[in-house]
């Protein structure tokens, strides 16, 4: 739905009555007709003044790409690359275009502040009511069924999260979308979450909010083992000027498994150090012609071997679903390139921690830096962190200041507005496959 100035429109007005006298053979004045033109021609000159505007329109089918999943075709959301605000100037500027209000539930720990944009104070979109917050159904009133709320937004601070949302979709059956705030969905999964399908509920994440840090982080874990830091901080700390050997990433090959967004936030950076990039993907056609991207591979242990035998550095940014936990196993790491760095950003249960353990140790990874691990804290006993050539995280290398409040404004800005409008929402996941 394309916005319209208002000296747009009353430009098209003006012309359109003025046809319309031409046509009907009534006389015209030369003083009438100057006028006409100067009015044209002064609201003409103020619609050349006025800020450029971004319209809510969809994508020219010819200028998409398969490779882009910023653009409409696929309905993913980047706050670097996508359009902010669109679906709420609309709403705006055009109130009539309503098509649904938005009865929002929260289910949320309460004391949980990156949710409010939406709790708090800030104004909501024109036709959407927040009616309760809570962490279990009896939280929420039985009066409350009567509103008929229709939108669920979710937050992994909701103890239980997996236990209470089969539960809360029982009591208000008239949900029609859940909204969850982190990008990952495994903190939901039972066997309640496949059903969410079959009722015809819409669930989107938070994807494309966490990207460009995590991006950032996996170069700097590629860095901190290529220039060899461990050992500048041991010379600092010991006063000792020894100079030594370090690696350019400029020619190195990235391997990244798991190629949606985070995966591509970091092939762009990964390709600016000169690195060629390979990527594994459910779906590799949608990264055939990807500029950033050399070469794609499909799902399964051969292709995994495959990137795995030919990457200097790997990147696992991969969803934990049921295909996924554990598909980087002994196997994967025993077809490593020699002197490898593996880089987990992920998820944990991706990963067989057993595995990676015993690669480090006997050397066929030359590293490893951890962000995300199957137990979260990691265990005061672990062996991970007697391991001298790991980097370890405690989870939060996309934890800035404003993160989880850009996830909730995401939600509120952007896909609240769209549900109104009545039109498709950004992030769609598919609860069966787990992303």
């Amino acid at each position: 739905m394309a916005a319209i100035s208002r000296s747009s429109l009353a430009l098209q007005c003006l012309l359109r009555d003025a046809s319309r006298r031409s046509s009907s053979g009534a006389a015209r004045s030369c003083s009438t007709g100057c006028s006409l033109s100067i009015v044209s021609t002064s609201l003409m000159q103020k619609q050349e003044q006025l800020p450029t505007r971004r319209f809510y329109s969809p994508t020219s089918s010819s200028l998409k790409k398969a490779w882009d999943p910023s653009l409409d075709e696929y309905k993913y959301w980047n706050r670097e690359n996508s359009k902010h605000g669109e679906a709420s100037y609309v709403l705006d500027m055009s109130p009539e275009s309503i098509q649904k209000e938005a009865r929002i539930l929260c289910l949320a720990a309460d004391d949980d502040d990156a949710n409010s944009p939406l709790t708090g104070p800030s104004k909501l979109p024109f036709g959407s009511r927040l009616l309760h917050s809570g962490t279990q159904p009896t939280d929420f009133p039985d009066a409350l069924v009567d509103e008929n709320p229709n939108v669920l937004f979710v937050s992994p601070s909701c103890p239980h999260a997996r236990l209470q949302l089969p539960l809360i979709l029982h009591k208000f059956p008239t949900i029609e979308w859940i909204h969850v705030r982190s990008a990952g969905i495994d903190f939901l999964e039972s066997d309640e979450l496949q059903g969410v399908t079959k009722k015809g509920i819409i669930m989107t994440n938070a994807k494309g909010q966490f990207s460009s840090s995590l991006a950032e982080y996996a170069m700097m874990a590629c860095s901190y083992f290529a220039k060899d830091i461990p050992r500048l901080i041991s010379q600092k700390g010991a006063k000792v000027w020894n100079d030594f050997d370090i690696e350019e990433l400029r020619g190195k090959t990235m391997g990244i498994v798991g190629y949606g967004d985070i995966g591509r936030a970091t092939a762009k950076l990964a390709s600016v150090y000169g690195m060629k990039v390979v990527a594994l993907r459910r779906n590799p056609s949608k990264s055939e012609i990807d500029p950033v991207c050399d070469e794609v591979y499909g799902t399964g242990k051969l292709s995994l071997q495959k990137l795995m035998s030919i990457s200097d550095y790997v990147v696992c940014s991969a969803p934990s679903t049921v295909e996924t936990r554990g598909m980087v196993d002994a196997d994967a790491f025993m077809a490593s390139k020699p002197n490898q760095v593996f880089i987990n950003l992920g998820r944990g249960p991706v990963v067989d921690e057993d595995a990676l353990v015993a690669s480090l140790k006997n050397g066929t990874l030359k590293g490893a830096a951890l962000d995300v691990f199957a137990t979260e804290p990691l265990p005061d006993d672990h062996e991970l962190w007697d391991i001298e050539n790991v980097l370890i995280s405690p989870h939060n290398m996309d934890k800035t200041t404003t993160f989880m409040h850009e996830a909730t404004k995401f939600f509120v800005n952007e896909n609240v507005p769209r549900f109104i409008l009545g039109d498709q929402l950004l992030n769609p996941v598919d609860a069966t496959l787990g992303y």
